[in-house]
């Protein structure tokens, strides 16, 4: 893809990025959310933290560009490693609708169940045309099959003693699981293992700063998300 498409395609990345904020918003005031406070205890409804500072109206720059800067970067790997991939509009619309979940997640804890099954809605309704077009349905069996394992091997993570992930979480990867599945088993199993390991650095660097505790509740799908993003790239 040309220098100028990938240029495109990052702006479209920094608009969804932009347009995730009061979609975010949004799902933040529906009832039942919840924040953590500075001391990582729950306060029901009240949405807490960076993310939720951007959702809530914070006008200070750094927090009013960061989803759109990010969304631009996303958009633009996707670009530059899938750019001949009949499958990249599916990939973005997927990578457009995690934006916002990921700034709900930060903000308050959730991943709301209508925007994971954007994720899930956005990578079949893609993905299912290239197939079909391309004579290769049974990329559509790798992609459901990669929804499956993803399922099973996140509730058996869940289901562990002392485990923190929520239902959420086990949904999301599934939800991911179609287009890693997609795009092979190597890929799968990237976007299955890098989620834990980034979300192992970034505990131990907030660990190590006295930003949380052993027991501050923390999300887990910007990892998720971040994970299957770069099995994509690295694919």
């Amino acid at each position: 893809m040309s220098a100028g498409l990938v240029t495109g395609v990052a702006l479209l990345g920094a608009l969804a990025g932009r347009a995730a904020v009061p979609l975010a918003r949004r799902c933040i005031s529906a009832p039942g959310a919840r924040a953590v406070n500075s001391s990582g205890a729950l306060l029901p409804g009240r949405p807490g933290g960076v993310a939720a500072a951007a959702v809530s109206g914070d006008e200070r720059p750094a927090l009013r560009h960061a989803v759109p800067l990010v969304g631009a970067v996303v958009f633009a790997g996707l670009a530059v490693v899938r750019g001949t991939d009949a499958a990249l509009p599916a990939l973005l619309l997927t990578a457009a609708v995690g934006l916002a979940l990921a700034v709900v997640d930060l903000a308050c804890l959730r991943l709301p169940d209508p925007l994971v099954a954007a994720v899930a809605g956005a990578a079949a309704l893609g993905l299912v045309p290239v197939a079909l077009a391309g004579g290769t349905p049974e990329r559509l069996l790798a992609a459901v099959a990669g929804a499956a394992v993803s399922f099973a091997g996140y509730v058996l993570l869940a289901l562990l003693p002392g485990a923190r992930l929520g239902f959420g979480d086990v949904k999301l990867a599934a939800a991911l699981g179609l287009p890693l599945g997609w795009l092979g088993w190597p890929t799968l199993g990237l976007g299955l293992l890098l989620p834990h390991l980034l979300n192992g650095v970034v505990v131990l660097a907030l660990l190590a700063a006295g930003r949380v505790r052993r027991d501050t509740p923390l999300p887990f799908g910007p990892a998720i998300l971040a994970g299957a993003w770069l099995a994509v790239l690295f694919a």
